[in-house]
């Protein structure tokens, strides 16, 4: 089964594909773990998509495809695979369905998750992560038992760059701007489900395992 997951930043994406890849047995691509990889070790496409990044905004076609292609020919994707922020425009939907064709494969499901903006933007600037360990906490959904303190190793905790208000407002507008109109391009292919993402994490798990297997509309 090779599925789609698409939503804004902060709807929730990488939670539920950690789910649905456990329970279907498939590989997990994400291609912003992949871009933060890439950036740490500071390769030539890390460094490239670090550029951007940065200042909040989506990497570029070229960067991204590259970094996919060669993902989608690994062995560990012959069952099925599930991508977690790739394709985010009309261009890279295009290159995938070529790179699809090439691998004789089809995405079978696009998994749309939907939140109101107010929301995604008190989600995502709310995010601190240990420098230490690389826990993840939030101040209003998820804070730690001291201000600033991992509860794991007591580690400072820090809010990345590009989750300040003014770049996750970036974000979302690339977004909106780029991305949304896949929905229609995926709704005209009849793979599209869709998903409210505002809703109590299992309830969310819930709806989109009985879409994936065939249960519900």
């Amino acid at each position: 089964m090779n599925i789609i997951f698409m939503g804004p930043p902060g709807a929730g994406k990488g939670t539920q594909a950690e789910r649905i890849v456990t329970e279907f047995q498939i590989p997990h691509i994400s291609t912003g773990d992949a871009f933060r990889l890439a950036m740490k070790q500071e390769t030539a496409l890390g460094l490239e998509a670090k550029k951007f990044v940065d200042q909040g905004l989506l990497v570029p076609d070229e960067i991204t495809n590259g970094i996919v292609r060669e993902r989608l020919a690994q062995p560990d994707c012959n069952k099925g695979f599930l991508l977690d922020g790739f394709p985010r425009t009309i261009s890279q939907a295009e290159a995938l369905d070529g790179m699809m064709a090439s691998l004789q494969k089809s995405i079978d499901h696009v998994i749309n998750l939907s939140v109101d903006r107010d929301l995604l933007l008190a989600r995502l600037t709310g995010r601190r992560i240990c420098k230490s360990c690389g826990a993840t906490y939030h101040i209003l959904f998820n804070p730690p038992a001291i201000e600033n303190v991992c509860d794991k190793c007591s580690g400072e905790l820090y809010q990345r760059s590009d989750d300040t208000e003014e770049k996750v407002g970036t974000r979302l507008d690339e977004y909106l701007n780029k991305t949304a109109p896949l929905l229609e391009y995926y709704r005209n292919k009849g793979i599209l489900r869709e998903v409210n993402g505002e809703q109590e994490i299992n309830t969310v798990t819930a709806q989109i395992s009985s879409l994936l297997r065939g249960q519900a509309e």
